[in-house]
């Protein structure tokens, strides 16, 4: 029986992600690598793009149950590595298998390398201040949770498509369910985010930095306070360590001061222009390009000229 890799996501969407690691894996080992995740029109996308083998479950689970799926896909494979997104229920589902088997475990892994008995595992640490490599041997079972937008999938394969009907029974005992509030919006995948801070004097004014994203194709995130203490915009926005990572083409923070655990989460942006009157402001320290300025005194004019380009 050939070594097997599984990959999973409790959300379609992000699977793609630890399929592309996956793949790496796969190609340099010679493995199989099968992914698991919810039916869905994206699941099906992925359908000849690395998974030798798609198993869709039909039916709506909780992580108890999708926790069972996979340990029974364990004891039926022999199963080298097991690979999901770093989203917090995946991650929950992984150290529950994880701790279970006594194996080892390793979140936000956003690069490897291959060597003849071992790998080597590269994650950031210190709020993304330094990176830590971790020498594995090719040994036992391996749980690895993999950052977002880190590898992309380019294998293409034969994929055989099944489906898991038998649901396991959930232990849990489901008597509420209360929606947290969310903007609908994943801003780990936006191609230019705006990050809005403490510079900010109310809630109102933060239609400021709404009317400049409008222009220019933006989502908007901000800063721990803003979303997490003030309330002032959904906590799905929330940049950092605690929060999102995020790999724009262009992150503009305005009145961000750059505390370390926002900065760990934007330190994957290709550009990074920060806005702030403190000319002492740490995120200039990170910054392409710095602006020391009230933010009420140069967003109007920014976005007057944005404007008027757009209509000359």
């Amino acid at each position: 029986m050939s070594e097997n890799i599984i990959v999973f996501s409790s959300e379609p969407k992000k699977l793609i992600y630890p399929i592309g690691f996956a793949n790496i894996l796969k190609t340099k080992l010679n493995l199989k690598l099968t992914a698991i995740t919810i039916e869905s029109d994206s699941a099906e996308e992925l359908i000849d793009k690395g998974p030798d083998e798609l198993k869709l479950i039909r039916n709506k689970v909780i992580q108890d149950q999708f926790e069972d799926i996979l340990r029974k896909e364990l004891m039926g494979k022999k199963t080298r590595y097991v690979v999901s997104s770093s989203s917090y229920n995946d991650t929950d589902i992984l150290a529950r298998l994880a701790g279970e088997m006594n194996a080892y475990m390793f979140t936000d892994v956003h690069d490897l390398e291959i060597e003849e008995n071992s790998i080597i595992l590269k994650r950031k640490v210190f709020g993304g201040r330094a990176i830590s490599k971790i020498k594995v041997p090719n040994k036992g079972v391996l749980f690895i949770t993999v950052s977002s937008r880190r590898f992309e999938i380019e294998l293409k394969t034969q994929t055989e498509m099944s489906y898991i009907d038998a649901i396991p029974e959930s232990r849990v005992k489901l008597e509420k369910v209360e929606r947290k509030v969310s903007s609908g919006v994943d801003i780990s995948q936006a191609e230019i985010v705006i990050g809005v801070g403490r510079g900010f004097k109310n809630k109102e004014d933060i239609k400021l930095a709404e009317e400049l994203a409008s222009l220019i194709g933006a989502q908007i995130g901000s800063s721990r306070p803003v979303a997490a203490d003030y309330k002032w915009i959904p906590e799905d926005r929330w940049i950092g360590i605690s929060g999102k990572s995020i790999r724009p083409n262009l992150y503009f923070a305005i009145g961000i001061s750059g505390a370390p655990q926002h900065i760990g989460g934007i330190q994957d942006s290709k550009i990074i222009v920060a806005l702030d009157k403190d000319k002492n402001a740490p995120i200039f320290n990170y910054a392409d390009y710095c602006i020391v300025a009230d933010l009420y005194e140069f967003l109007p004019v920014l976005i007057k000229k944005i404007k008027e380009r757009k209509t000359s």
